[in-house]
C-alpha cells in the first residue's frame, strides 16, 4: 500500500468549505480510479489554517497511472467551485511496510 500525504494552507474561515468541496470533487473523482482504497482529511485544533489529506492506494503504479489531463480537469473544477485561495505546502509519499509476527 502507498500513502499520498498532502498538506494544504487554507484560511481558517474557508477550511470547512475546502473540506466539503474536496470531498465532493476530489474524493469522488479519485475513488473512480483503480487502486484507490480510501481518503481521510485531517485537521488540527492547533493549526486552523491547514488541512491534511491522506489518500491510500493499492500500488504506486495505479496511483501514478491517473492521466495528468484528468488531474488538471479535476483541479480546475475544484478551484472554480471552492472560490477561495489555498496552496499546497507539502506533498509526500509513504509505503506501508508490514512484517509477519514471529
Amino acid at each position: 500500500m502507498v500513502i499520498e500525504w498532502l498538506t494544504f494552507a487554507v484560511a481558517p474561515e474557508h477550511r470547512e468549505t475546502f473540506i466539503r468541496v474536496d470531498h465532493e470533487i476530489w474524493t469522488a473523482a479519485l475513488s473512480q480510479y483503480p487502486g484507490f482504497i480510501s481518503k481521510e482529511v485531517w485537521i488540527s485544533p492547533d493549526l486552523s489554517d491547514q488541512v491534511i489529506a491522506v489518500i491510500r492506494w493499492h500500488t504506486r503504479d495505479q496511483w501514478k497511472a491517473i492521466p495528468q489531463a484528468d488531474l488538471e480537469q479535476i483541479d480546475q473544477r475544484f478551484q472554480a467551485t471552492l472560490g477561495a485561495p489555498y496552496r499546497l505546502i507539502d506533498a509526500r509519499e509513504y509505503q506501508v511496510r508490514r512484517y509477519p509476527s514471529p
